[in-house]
């Protein structure tokens, strides 16, 4: 359903993503780790092009984007095909919680406003958050915040989830209520990139693991094999050193 192809990304001198493959299937879960600075969040941002890449074609279904040509048409669509959850939540923070979930329904996907008030209410009973609807990011919890930025990814039902290291600016004390919805999520085979240094959340919930380093794929497979056998020295002196 999804496919990547010569993927190319530069900050100045400097190549953070230098030609990635990639093909994901519909309903696959991939989680995506390696050391700081590899160009894992470079890749989601630049597959919706929130950092404009140099080279490089995305095609989600019957949509083609090719870095060489995209108008902004084509990035609006590939927009709409996905859904983005950043590790620093992102959220409005003049809007309450069910405005952060309805902003997107109405701006992006330009869905009636009753039709996304409805759709945001379902997702706040579903995160357990109904009773926080009216209240502003100010008021909440790191976990509670990024429980939102979760629930208005899955308010666009987005052909790929892409999130970016979700749990990495939390407390501790809210890793796992945040955690348990990703997982809640995963089962309903929701497409999903995913980020990650938690390497047990990627080994029970991830159909695939990708190792990269220096802006390229260095390995992919089964978390079994990744995480018991990986096949590169770079992959097995990596897993030594965060376990």
């Amino acid at each position: 359903m999804i496919s990547i192809r010569g993927l190319t990304k530069r900050f100045g001198a400097t190549t953070v993503l230098d030609g990635i493959d990639l093909d994901i299937a519909a309903g696959e879960r991939v989680a995506i780790i390696g050391p700081s600075g590899t160009g894992k969040s470079t890749l989601l941002r630049c597959l919706n092009y929130l950092d404009r890449p140099e080279a490089g074609v995305i095609r989600i279904g019957d949509l083609t984007v090719d870095a060489a040509t995209a108008k902004p048409a084509q990035i609006l669509a590939l927009r709409r095909r996905t859904s983005f959850v950043f590790q620093n939540y992102s959220l409005f923070a003049n809007k309450t919680a069910h405005q952060n979930i309805t902003e997107a329904l109405i701006t992006v996907q330009r869905k009636p406003r009753a039709e996304a008030d409805a759709r945001a209410d379902a997702i706040l009973r579903e995160i357990g958050l109904a009773d926080k609807a009216g209240a502003y990011p100010a008021a909440l919890s790191g976990g509670q915040q990024q429980r939102i930025g979760i629930g208005r990814a899955m308010a666009l039902d987005a052909a790929l989830m892409l999130l970016d290291e979700p749990t990495s600016a939390l407390d501790p004390e809210w890793v796992g209520e945040v955690l348990d919805l990703m997982r809640r999520v995963a089962e309903r085979r929701q497409t999903m990139l995913i980020v990650t240094h938690e390497m047990q959340f990627a080994r029970e919930i991830a159909d695939r693991v990708i190792f990269m380093e220096g802006g390229r794929i260095v390995e992919q497979g089964p978390p079994s094999q990744i995480f018991d056998a990986p096949q590169d020295k770079r992959t097995e002196s990596f897993l030594r050193r965060v376990r």
